[in-house]
């Protein structure tokens, strides 16, 4: 018969990935009422969180600042654009490349939008060193699994 402790990496309470999911999972559902109040999903938000910044910013730029293909990017800036907040356009200098570029209107949503991560930050309780701690520590392991899949 098997030994019942090999088995034990395949329980639940023993995988580091369960409750990354279920607290992102968890995170997104409270961002939900707030950005519904801007019509935005999550998504969107943090798409519009790099134009904010960023203001024009080819596709492949912001699928890598956001780490999202194409084709999970791509509705979503289609639906950006249809709502008036970022434009999309051909790169004059080269015509492979696709340029997003931010409205006026878009601008206008970052009033709309600007208390939304403190809103959050109530819903999570963390002290500030504790969310610095878990800020590092997610783009550690974020770091580490990209860099096994370039290997």
């Amino acid at each position: 018969m098997d030994n019942k402790e090999n088995f034990d990496c395949l329980k639940l309470e023993n995988q580091m990935c369960f409750p990354l999911y279920a607290c992102s999972k968890e995170i997104i559902r409270r961002y939900k009422p707030y950005l519904d109040d801007v019509d935005l999903t999550y998504t969107q938000y943090i798409a519009m969180m790099v134009m904010w910044e960023k203001k024009k910013v080819n596709v492949k730029t912001l699928g890598e600042s956001l780490y999202l293909d194409s084709g999970t990017l791509t509705p979503v800036l289609k639906k950006l654009e249809s709502k008036g907040y970022i434009s999309r356009e051909r790169s004059s200098e080269d015509e492979r490349n696709l340029v997003v570029t931010i409205t006026e209107a878009g601008e206008e949503l970052k009033e709309k939008a600007v208390d939304i991560p403190k809103k959050m930050g109530q819903c999570v309780r963390l002290t500030p060193d504790e969310a610095k701690t878990l800020y590092s520590l997610l783009y550690k392991v974020i770091g580490c699994v990209r860099e096994d899949e370039d290997e």
